[in-house]
């Protein structure tokens, strides 16, 4: 198979643009230590399902309904811990706060 030289260095543009456009996202990921406080943990979907023993569809309807704040970045969202600590406090009554703050720690010594 041959490939013109002028298509393969187009292709090549392409391809290395997008590699530098992931690599700056995830320089963005690894350095939220920039970002937010020192013990601010970020917490996604799967995170917080099992923390608070919910379902994916459950957790959607805690953000459009009960305004539990989040953060999209690209398709994927994500939760600060504090953010998570006051919706906790102030819906209260079904959640174990024990709980919740040792799964939290737990996550943290991994």
């Amino acid at each position: 198979m041959y490939v013109h030289d002028d298509y393969f260095e187009t292709w090549m543009e392409r391809l290395s643009k997008k590699l530098s456009e992931i690599g700056k996202d995830l320089k963005s990921l690894v350095n939220t230590n920039q970002v937010f406080d020192k013990d601010e943990k970020l917490l996604d979907n799967q995170d917080m399902c099992f923390m608070l023993h919910i379902s994916k569809r459950t957790l959607q309807r805690y953000r459009t309904e009960n305004g539990l704040p989040y953060i999209k970045y690209g398709q994927k969202i994500y939760y600060k811990a504090a953010d998570v600590r006051e919706f906790i406090n102030r819906n209260g009554d079904y959640w174990d706060r024990k709980a919740f703050e040792k799964a939290v720690k737990t996550e943290e010594g991994e």
